[in-house]
């Protein structure tokens, strides 16, 4: 089956790192450049607009077609596989409950990134079940 529909458990959980961050502006900076592009070429075309998937919602479980969550990253911040979110500034979460919590990853309060260890410790706090 098509990898896009059916997520591999090897593949559905990854660490929310500088990295992944790095490669989301990346992401968002080519769509920006691509919209510049596209507007000075082609002013009418309407381009597909993705939709958050209804089964990876905030505050939902997550579904068990991905497969069960390996216990160090319970509560820990994950990249989001949810196409729509594929470049935004967002980072899930998931508890022992299997529930979706979802954070940008901009600064809160304009001090703390989404790597400070003020931040992280609040978000296990928040999503303890």
């Amino acid at each position: 089956m098509d990898p896009l529909f059916w997520p591999s458990e090897t593949d559905s959980f990854r660490r929310f790192t500088p990295e992944s961050l790095a490669a989301i502006e990346e992401r968002i900076a080519n769509k920006k450049k691509e919209k510049v592009k596209g507007k000075s070429k082609d002013q009418g075309a309407e381009e597909d607009k993705l939709t958050p998937q209804l089964d990876l919602k905030s505050c939902k479980k997550l579904p068990s077609l991905y497969g069960d969550i390996p216990a160090d990253l319970v509560g820990e911040p994950l990249e989001d596989f949810d196409p729509y979110y594929h470049d935004h500034k967002t980072f899930m979460v998931i508890n022992k409950r299997r529930t979706i919590f979802r954070f940008t990853a901009t600064p809160a309060l304009f001090i703390f990134g989404p790597f400070n260890s003020v931040r992280k410790t609040a978000i296990k706090i928040l999503v303890h079940s």
